[in-house]
């Protein structure tokens, strides 16, 4: 995959995070959406020339390193699939649901984009919490927040619900729009019925708070809740047990989990990769994670294409949808 990197499977990585949690050793982790494709890591032996990472309050990034130089101007000439084409998986997902077979479903395209701005100069300046940029592979400039531990507890961010936040009334529309409301009301009980496998006294401290994310095609609105939990004494030699449980993260799959993956893998026409997988650190106490989204990847000859998506529920409108998807194809330099 990399030059130096060292990946591993589930079995591994799980195994690695456990040893590296119970020695109280610090450690980088990196998966991909099938749980196939692992690097559990100490961050003094990932090379900075394959791998950067930039999350709160942790980095590999050199002091002495140079950002590169910062795009005045750059060429975005995004190439979303037809609408023809977007509805043939559309409707596939809704007949599911429709047929009882899933209450939400995250369904995601990618994008070709055709621009003049490499992985690293995206690195270097996206506006983002989490950033990750992985040589000849793909930059990732996350706002969402997987797992988060400390001082014994659990907290998961998902994120439901997107509007363009210059709209009139933007804040109102988004927190009275039903269908947002009951996709955002199943991802936050989903995540609560995950953290319940380790955690004891799971609650839901913050409902549907707002965001403003800043894009270069302007700012969008995004909304989020906090659960939180109590893990056990012994968390800390349990930690790749843990993850792994929770894995997918359910903000990108959907409800119940398991049908729900199995119709993901018949509506989607891309295979996800590392998209929708999770990346983290841990400093030997607390643990922080997020999600892989806000994705742009580069192909083996050298073209990008950017990975998206949205929750579909009973409610869903192909066309909202696919305004969506395609609204969420951007990069947030500053």
């Amino acid at each position: 995959m990399t030059d130096t990197l060292s990946f591993c499977g589930r079995e591994e990585a799980a195994a690695r995070m456990n040893r590296f949690g119970g020695e109280g050793r610090p450690f980088f982790f990196l998966i991909d959406y099938a749980g196939k494709q692992c690097l559990v890591e100490e961050p003094h032996r990932l090379p900075p020339s394959e791998l950067l990472f930039a999350f709160p309050g942790a980095t590999n990034v050199p002091e002495e390193d140079r950002r590169t130089p910062y795009p005045a101007t750059f060429r975005w000439d995004s190439r979303p699939m037809s609408f023809a084409a977007y509805r043939r998986g559309f409707d596939l997902v809704h007949r599911h649901l429709h047929g009882g077979n899933s209450f939400l479903v995250n369904y995601t395209c990618a994008t070709p984009v055709d621009t003049d701005l490499t992985l690293r100069q995206v690195f270097d300046h996206a506006r983002a919490p989490y950033k990750l940029w992985l040589h000849r592979r793909f930059v990732v400039f996350s706002p969402e927040t997987f797992v988060r531990i400390a001082d014994g507890f659990i907290y998961s961010h998902p994120m439901k619900g997107t509007m363009d936040a210059t709209l009139p009334a933007a804040r109102e529309r988004l927190l009275a729009d039903p269908k947002e409301a009951a996709e955002h009301a199943t991802i936050t009980d989903l995540i609560r019925n995950d953290l319940s496998r380790f955690a004891t006294e799971v609650t839901v401290t913050r409902y549907r708070y707002l965001d403003e994310l800043h894009t270069h095609r302007g700012p969008l609105l995004q909304m989020s809740s906090e659960i939180r939990g109590r893990l056990p004494e012994d968390y800390p030699s349990r930690l790749g047990d843990l993850f792994f449980s929770l894995l997918p993260a359910g903000s990108i799959t959907g409800a119940p989990k398991p049908r729900t993956v199995q119709i993901i893998r018949e509506a989607e026409t891309h295979d996800r990769g590392f998209y929708t997988g999770v990346t983290g650190y841990f400093d030997g106490r607390h643990l922080d994670s997020a999600v892989l989204i806000r994705f742009l990847e580069q192909q083996s000859d050298g073209t990008k294409q950017f990975k998206s998506g949205g929750g579909i529920t009973f409610r869903s409108e192909a066309r909202n949808e696919y305004e969506e998807m395609k609204q969420k194809v951007y990069v947030p330099l500053y």
